[in-house]
């Protein structure tokens, strides 16, 4: 009785440690952001939402007062990016954007008298 107990236990065992490791290995697709997934965030965060033609005119009419901050990664931004844009990189996760909070409040600076364009 004793044997058929502990080969039972073991078998649980296994069970869970494959289940484990499959669940930790498996891959997992991030979710595509939609438009409107853009505008809901947007609103949350208390962002004025632009069209690409707005800021077409707003970077013709004055572009010195516009801060454009790229948030691709470095060797995106070296690539190739708008003229006086700065780089700010930041990874597409939840956990990314929380820690660099603080992080891009230092980068920015006390409120400035203009637009900032994040893109």
């Amino acid at each position: 009785m004793q044997n058929k107990k502990t080969t039972f236990i073991a078998f649980v065992a296994v069970l869970l440690t494959v289940g484990a490791i499959w669940f930790s290995n498996r891959a997992v697709i991030p979710k595509q952001a939609t438009w409107d997934d853009v505008l809901a965030e947007g609103k949350n965060g208390g962002y004025r939402i632009i069209t690409t033609e707005a800021l077409s005119e707003l970077y013709q009419k004055d572009a010195g007062s516009l801060l454009l901050v790229d948030t691709r990664q470095e060797w995106e931004y070296r690539t190739g990016h708008l003229k006086g844009a700065v780089n700010f990189p930041m990874e597409p996760t939840k956990w990314s954007e929380w820690r660099r909070a603080s992080a891009l409040e230092t980068f920015l600076g006390p409120d400035k008298d203009c637009t900032i364009i994040f893109y």
